[in-house]
């Protein structure tokens, strides 16, 4: 049996839960999400809990209990607090600043590059290097933060580029002089 897919959701006091058939909708303080549950996997309410359940040991079955549960709790977690993720813009003359809604990158190419945030997710600029990405649906945050990382990543040499807040990149020696 799965150790986290059994485990109840708690429905915290301003959280309404409402499941039809295969589709969960969460409405909280911060917006609602949407999901919808793979077939083998039952979802039902009691006592002010969600609790997940699978009707057979089959491997999809299996493998599908955990996430379902586990997206349900994020979703639950998304509308009550959200989710930010921070990014660090590291090298000379790599800048961040906001331009209308979304912000405008300088990162070491030719024009400045600038991210439009999609619908439900926010940017906030500290300073001229920090950037956080908010929203609450826990993928789009990482999916957008992501791609911003993409946008130059870290190279190992000297470190410059779009990193996580946090994010440890392994430096290589250069050349050695001889």
């Amino acid at each position: 049996m799965s150790r986290i897919g059994r485990l109840p959701i708690e429905i915290p006091a301003g959280v309404e839960v409402k499941i039809d058939g295969q589709a969960v909708a969460v409405k909280g303080p911060k917006g609602e999400l949407a999901l919808t549950v793979a077939s083998p996997i039952e979802v039902k309410i009691e006592d002010g809990q969600v609790l997940v359940s699978r009707p057979d040991d089959e491997r999809t079955s299996r493998s599908l209990h955990g996430l379902t549960r586990t997206l349900i709790a994020n979703q639950i977690i998304g509308v009550t607090e959200g989710y930010s993720k921070s990014l660090e813009v590291v090298g000379t003359g790599y800048r961040v600043a906001v331009k209308g809604a979304g912000v405008e990158f300088a990162l070491g190419y030719s024009h400045p590059i600038t991210v439009e945030p999609p619908a439900g997710i926010s940017f906030s600029v500290e300073g001229v290097n920090k950037l956080t990405v908010t929203g609450i649906d826990k993928q789009a945050v990482g999916e957008v933060a992501a791609n911003i990382r993409k946008l130059r990543k870290p190279e190992p040499y000297k470190g410059k580029g779009v990193r996580y807040a946090g994010e440890v990149v392994r430096r290589k020696a250069g050349k050695s002089g001889k």
